[in-house]
């Protein structure tokens, strides 16, 4: 909008650099340019503001495919106003003289034109492929005839209009039919899912099988390892055994060598030591055996007093030695 000012019965006006103003005064063109600044009379001007600058227009429609399924359309399309003259000349842009504010509205005619154009050629490729070509492909399709459509519109360059670019920004089917589409791709996503939640608990349990194999075998073979040890435990000990039986054996040869050796020792020195003593026997009776028996009885009293114990007194009877006497008698005189 541009800024009015007022002084003294004159007007001044400033645009911006995005705006297009034509002044008429008289019905000749005074003033025509964009970013214009210049003091007017109220009652002899004529004033069009143009924006120049690019626009936005977004458009929302519903639209029907080729197998009666309603389907809404979001799109954008970006203008701009390539023409001021041309424009102003087709539409009402003229702007109040002491507000600057545009009397009619322009750029809803523009809006109009440009949506019911684009809407024509989007239910034109809509209405010729069904609602799942539309999903996957009716973006691109849509987009592409409504550039082609605006481009061709004959209105739109008589008007001044230029369409700089059109995008769609969705294509959406009603919310039932919307939930009944993704119920396929969930059941799909949930079924991959599950299956790949089977997978992983058979490759868990693959893996819990092969762990509990190896322990199988680990035990397998601990045990063969024990039975093997148990053997050679068995074996140490039999040898041992042997081993100690023999050396027993040997001692117990070495020790009965040993004895006889020992006794045939003992029985030699005994049958020398009875040859020496029935030697000296016999000597002792040869070097008796000429000695009177009265001498051989005093040695024998003479011995066996020997071995008896102590005598403090003797008592002999008359008859022990008159007896005696006769005897020392007899020995006597013989």
């Amino acid at each position: 909008m541009a800024d009015i000012t007022r002084r003294a019965g004159w007007r001044h006006l400033r645009s911006a650099p995005t705006a297009h103003i034509r002044h008429h005064r008289g019905g000749r063109i005074v003033h025509d340019g964009a970013g214009l600044s210049f003091w007017f009379r109220a009652l002899s001007a004529a004033l069009s503001e143009v924006p120049v600058d690019d626009r936005e227009l977004a458009m929302a429609f519903h639209a029907r495919t080729a197998d009666f399924q309603d389907v809404s359309v979001q799109s954008t399309v970006t203008y701009r106003i390539a023409d001021p003259g041309a424009a102003a000349t087709r539409l009402d842009f003229s702007v109040d003289p002491d507000t600057g504010v545009w009397r009619g509205t322009p750029l809803e005619q523009i809006a109009g034109l440009l949506t019911e154009s684009a809407q024509q050629h989007a239910l034109d490729v809509l209405a010729r492929i069904p609602l799942a070509e539309a999903l996957v492909d009716g973006v691109t399709a849509v987009r592409e005839r409504m550039a082609a459509g605006l481009a061709a519109e004959p209105r739109l360059p008589d008007t001044g209009i230029e369409v700089v670019a059109v995008r769609v920004v969705a294509l959406r089917p009603e919310p039932e039919v919307e939930r009944a589409l993704r119920t396929p791709a969930r059941e799909q996503i949930q079924q991959e899912a599950d299956r790949a939640t089977y997978e992983r608990r058979a490759v868990a349990v693959e893996r819990e099988r092969a762990i509990a194999e190896n322990e199988l075998a680990s035990k397998i073979e601990l045990a063969r390892q024990e039975e093997r040890l148990v053997d050679q435990r068995g074996i140490n000990a039999r040898r041992e055994a042997e081993e100690s039986a023999a050396a027993d054996a040997v001692r117990a040869e070495a020790e009965a060598a040993r004895t006889v050796r020992l006794a045939r020792a003992e029985a030699e020195a005994a049958r020398e030591v009875g040859a020496a003593r029935a030697e000296a026997q016999t000597a002792w009776l040869r070097a008796h055996a000429d000695v009177p028996a009265a001498t051989l009885h005093a040695l024998a009293a003479t011995r066996a007093a020997e071995q008896l114990p102590r005598i403090e007194h003797l008592t002999l009877s008359p008859d022990v030695l008159t007896g005696l006497l006769a005897r020392l008698g007899g020995g006597a005189g013989a």
